[in-house]
């Protein structure tokens, strides 16, 4: 073993990393809650997706964005399916052309409708593994860490 790199930095790594931890937490709990929503035939990444768009006035894809914290490109190809199955419509922007506004259909609705409770459910069993059961102080967290950052001096832009 090199001496540059001894076995106590990857235990370091494997104790201290958020990124793993937050990796790991979020593939495990993106599988509880596929698993859920799976009798709907969607996944969860899909619920977030139909649920950003129950609005009065659909958003444009670039609305969509920061909040799910995609980029436009997955986003347009994470919709597809929803379009195909009828859940989703993009029509123009009535106000500007260039840009497409995202609306549930009846369908999609449907599906919201008979996902939320089970969302509800999964959400609850979550939230008892908790620390705190409300999961408000996580949740704090993590948008925190959602921020944008400052670029530290020197920093590449181009990677």
């Amino acid at each position: 073993m090199d001496d540059d790199l001894p076995l106590s930095t990857t235990l370091e790594v494997r104790d201290r990393c958020l990124c793993l931890y937050v990796q790991r937490a979020a593939r495990m709990l993106a599988r509880r809650f596929d698993e859920a929503l799976r009798p709907l035939d969607i996944t969860n990444g899909q619920f977030s997706l139909l649920m950003s768009l129950n609005r009065p006035i659909g958003p444009r894809i670039s609305d969509l964005v920061p909040l799910l914290g995609m980029d436009r490109t997955t986003l347009t190809a994470a919709l597809k399916p929803l379009q195909r199955r009828g859940l989703v419509t993009v029509l123009p922007d009535e106000k500007d052309a260039r840009a497409r506004r995202l609306t549930l259909t009846d369908a999609g609705r449907d599906t919201l409708k008979a996902a939320l409770p089970i969302w509800r459910r999964t959400h609850d069993a979550v939230d008892q593994l908790l620390q705190q059961p409300d999961g408000v102080a996580l949740r704090q967290d993590l948008m925190a860490l959602a921020q944008p950052t400052v670029p530290v001096e020197g920093e590449s832009h181009n990677s």
